[in-house]
This record gives C-alpha cells, sequence and structure tokens, in this order.
C-alpha cells in the first residue's frame, strides 16, 4: 500500500467551462513534451471537495499527474449525479483522452461514460464500482466486504466485552451507492450474529446534516449504545452528535474513514474501529492506469487498495496525516 502523505487540503471549487477547470501535472498548461506531442489530458470527474477523503484522492492525483507529466483536470461535482454526466461530456468534447469517474449515481453516469467510450476516451472508475463494458478500470476497495469487515470487528467487540443487548443503530448516506453497499456488508454480518439494526438516519453525506441526524438517532434509541457511520461525514458528524449530547461515556462508535475530530474520538475512548481507505492511492493509481490506458499498454481491470481498521492500538500509523 503506498503511504499517505501529510494532507494538503485542497480548495477547489473547479468549473467545466471551456477552457476552465482546476488542474494539475507539468505546469497544468497544454504545453507539448520533450518530443513534440501534446501531454495526455485527463479528467477526474469528483463528487465533492468537502469530505477529506476526496481531497486526498484529488492530492494522490495531482501527485502521478506531476510524474508522469499528464495534464488533469479536477471538476467537482458537489454531489450531483447531473453535473457529473455534464462534466463528462465536456470532457470529451475538448478532446480530453482520459476521463476519472468517482460516481454518485452508477447506474446514472453510464450513458455519458458509453458516449465518452465511444468517442475514443478512455474510462477508469474510482471507488464507486461501475459495472458498464465502457470502463476500462476499476480503482479502488470492495465496499461490500469491507463492510462485511468492519462487521465482523463489531461483532467481535459485542462479545469480548460481554455485551448481550445487540441493538445497533446506523448514520448512513442514502444517496451513496457506495454507503450502501457498505451498510448491507455490514448488516448481513452483524444480524447474522443476533444483533438488530434498531434505525438508519440518512445523513445526505454532508456533516452538518449528519450531526443532526445522529443526534436524532441518539434521542430516539435511548437504549441502543453501539452506532455504525457509513461514511466520512457521518462519521465526523457522529462524533459531533455524541459531543454535543454528552454521550461520549455511554455510545460507541464505528464506522468509516479517520480525521482528525474521528482520532480525537478514538483518543477519549468512545470511538472504537474505523475503516481506514487509501484514497491517496487510489486517486494516483488511476491517473497512472488512465496514462497507461491512453498509451495502449493493458491494466488490471481491477486495482485493489486495500483497507485497515485504525483502533487505539494503531491509530498512531494514521496520526500525522490529519495534524
Amino acid at each position: 500500500m503506498r503511504v499517505l502523505a501529510v494532507v494538503v487540503v485542497l480548495a477547489m471549487t473547479a468549473v467545466l467551462l471551456p477552457g476552465c477547470g482546476s488542474k494539475s501535472g507539468g505546469t497544468g498548461e497544454e504545453t507539448q513534451t520533450a518530443g513534440g506531442a501534446k501531454p495526455i489530458k485527463v479528467g477526474l470527474v469528483q463528487i465533492n471537495q468537502q469530505a477529506i477523503f476526496f481531497n486526498q484522492m484529488n492530492e494522490g492525483a495531482q501527485e502521478a499527474a506531476k510524474e508522469a507529466g499528464v495534464d488533469l483536470t479536477i471538476y467537482n461535482a458537489n454531489d450531483d449525479p447531473a453535473k457529473q454526466n455534464e462534466a463528462i461530456a465536456n470532457f470529451v468534447t475538448q478532446g480530453f483522452d482520459a476521463v476519472i469517474i468517482v460516481a454518485i449515481d452508477v447506474e446514472g453516469v453510464k450513458p455519458a461514460l458509453r458516449d465518452a467510450a465511444a468517442a475514443g476516451v478512455k474510462v477508469v472508475a474510482v471507488d464507486a464500482v461501475v459495472e458498464d463494458e465502457s470502463v476500462s478500470c476499476q480503482v479502488g476497495v470492495d465496499n461490500k466486504a469491507a463492510g462485511e469487515k468492519i462487521g465482523q470487528f463489531v461483532v467481535d467487540y459485542m462479545k469480548q466485552n460481554n455485551i448481550t443487548d445487540k441493538k445497533i443503530g446506523v448514520i448512513g448516506a442514502l444517496n451513496s451507492y457506495i454507503q450502501n453497499l457498505r451498510l448491507d456488508g455490514f448488516k448481513m454480518v452483524v444480524e447474522a450474529d443476533g444483533a438488530t439494526i434498531t434505525q438508519v438516519v440518512d445523513g445526505q453525506n454532508r456533516q452538518e446534516v449528519a450531526m443532526s441526524a445522529a443526534e436524532n438517532l441518539f434521542t430516539a434509541q435511548p437504549n441502543t449504545k453501539i452506532f455504525y457511520a457509513t461514511g466520512e461525514p457521518a462519521m465526523v458528524g457522529a462524533v459531533a452528535a455524541a459531543r454535543s449530547q454528552n454521550r461520549t461515556g455511554d455510545v460507541k462508535l464505528f464506522g468509516w474513514d479517520l480525521t482528525s475530530e474521528v482520532i480525537k474520538g478514538i483518543d477519549d475512548g468512545f470511538v472504537i474501529g474505523v475503516v481506514q481507505q487509501d484514497p491517496k492511492t487510489e486517486g494516483y493509481e488511476a491517473v497512472m492506469a488512465c496514462k497507461k490506458l491512453v498509451e495502449g499498454q493493458s491494466v488490471p481491470s481491477f486495482i485493489d487498495v486495500p483497507v485497515t481498521i485504525v483502533t487505539k492500538d494503531n491509530v498512531d500509523t494514521f496520526r500525522p496525516i490529519f495534524k
């Protein structure tokens, strides 16, 4: 696994219009290479710029673009699947060689990706799995399998701590295909062990909404002590809700994606286990796969980027990333 570097939080709000966008790689301009050929142009269609996860992915993509001499443009869809489709179409019109898609709607994005592939544009999907012939390579994790992994971690935790009242609340993002997969895998494992999902609330993949949803969940389910958050905004929101409601002494949180706030929750003992992905490596591998595809090289159909469950025992390894 590529070791994550210190995060540099990006503040990009790119608007994809002809000649506009957030660029990286080389000088970011359409200069010719030493051999006289124009650099490979890659467009990364991102979900949002709020989550640290996506900013880390962008950082990895930018690092690869600089290393490989690729002209990279990042588009921020601000959680709008329609804008992702428009961005893909614009990249095609502007003559890009490859598109990286971090899909919000894995079904709804397919027509735009098929049009791109038909125009000769190489397509690489990251994180959300887009099952379509237009996609040459998928980079990321098996979200359902990772959901099963954290589910088994919770099952083991309940056994080790003699928890017999197996009630679990969930802070999800019902508009996210990826996070729904994480919930499906989690539920399958914990329910097989006799646990009950008492309630699922929708944080809509936004921290402030997730915090309010988590507060409502804590209030509605006072006898539920274990909670699972399916993504970074839900996890951060759950941590904030536990603090705002003075529940850090009795609730136990499990979920996805570290932040400085989540690490503080681990230090304080109420965040127990967090699935940590390697988004920087995902972005890096996606750009490198685009370069190889455009150059006619073969790449694996799936590039697996492993996950780690972070606990109090191994959090120090990740702490420097979020300082």
